[in-house]
C-alpha cells in the first residue's frame, strides 16, 4: 500500500509534463511576437520549434533567444 501515493504521484508528474508539449495554431503575427519567425516544413538547424503558424509552417526561434 505505501507504492500507491508514489504511483499518484509519479502519474500526475508526467500528466503535468505532457500538458506543455503541444504546440497551438497560430497566426505569423503572434508568431514574430514571440521572437520568431514562420518556417515552411521544418525549423533550420539549431533552431527550435515554438508554434505552429499554419498547416504547412511552423513557428521557429532560436535556442538562445534572450
Amino acid at each position: 500500500m505505501r507504492i500507491l501515493p508514489l504511483l499518484c504521484a509519479l502519474l500526475l508528474l508526467m500528466l503535468q509534463g505532457a500538458a506543455g508539449l503541444s504546440l497551438a495554431q497560430g497566426l505569423p503575427q503572434d508568431c514574430e511576437r514571440r521572437g520568431g519567425f514562420c518556417s515552411q516544413g521544418w525549423c533550420p538547424l539549431g533552431i527550435s520549434r515554438i508554434g505552429i503558424c499554419s498547416e504547412e509552417e511552423f513557428c521557429c526561434r532560436s535556442r538562445w533567444y534572450p
